[in-house]
């Protein structure tokens, strides 16, 4: 069975980098296969990756709603919707040498999508089996989580800038976590560029105002930024960075 890994956060955060940071912890520790998912509207793990993308399940959404209302379906006589899909699908799913990708992509479409995000489900489902591993990059609102597109969420991991708002960004999502009834297996806080690796007492008392769990805190590391700067992919920063260091300290603290 897969052990599925959700991490949110307001947009600006680092969010998308930790993400690909543990991605890569996972990928060395040989903990293989992994699936990616890239549920972000604004997609951009596959940069932090060092991944090109050119289908998106976006894409086959929009293809598929609009399908039956093409003079000419896209469809080829005699193929079902559904293989229609399994086929696409398989065009969007990105093959690397230790783990593979999906960027779900943004609806820009009006209309109703249940049949498809349907057939969406059926098609992930299908996948997410065969692998130890499915890592999700959300944005803030859990969209396809909340729809249930996605996989249900063993460990969520929220992540946070060390600031008020960025904790009281991350306690709005853990209540609508609440609210969704998702009911990940655990959930809790990651605070990201903390000054020296250390919380400020201000930041923490946020923590502990809000009821949340703090799975550890990752330091403000300029390597990050210098590989950013330089159109490196930032999940590839060395094993010795301190961001690096710490985040895999974390994993291993929650036994992952």
């Amino acid at each position: 069975m897969t052990h599925t890994i959700a991490v949110a956060g307001k947009g600006g955060v680092g969010k998308t980098t930790t993400c690909g940071m543990i991605i890569d912890y996972l990928v060395k520790g040989k903990k293989t296969p992994i699936l990616v998912v890239d549920a972000d509207a604004n997609s951009n793990l596959n940069e932090v990756l060092g991944v090109e993308v050119e289908t998106t399940l976006g894409d086959i959404r929009e293809e598929l709603a609009h399908a039956e209302l093409a003079k000419v379906s896209p469809i080829p006589a005699g193929m079902t919707k559904a293989d229609y899909t399994e086929m696409k699908f398989a065009d969007a799913l990105i093959e690397e040498d230790d783990y593979d990708m999906l960027v779900m992509g943004r609806t820009q479409g009006k209309g109703c999508y249940c049949f498809v995000n349907s057939l969406l489900k059926t098609q992930l489902d299908k996948y997410t089996g065969n692998y130890r591993y499915t890592v999700i990059d959300n944005e803030a609102g859990l969209e396809y989580i909340a729809r249930g597109t996605l996989p249900t969420v063993d460990t969520l991991l929220l992540v946070s800038d060390c600031s008020r708002r960025g904790i009281q960004a991350v306690a709005r999502i853990a209540e609508m976590v609440r609210d969704l009834e998702l009911k990940p297996g655990r959930m809790g806080l990651i605070v990201n560029r903390a000054p020296g690796g250390v919380l400020n007492a201000g930041v923490q008392e946020e923590i502990e105002k809000h009821g949340l769990t703090l799975f550890g805190v990752l330091p403000q590391d300029d390597t990050v930024y210098e590989y950013d700067c330089e159109g490196k992919p930032s999940s590839q920063v060395p094993a010795d960075a301190p961001v690096k260091v710490a985040l895999h300290g974390i994993m291993n603290s929650l036994n992952l």
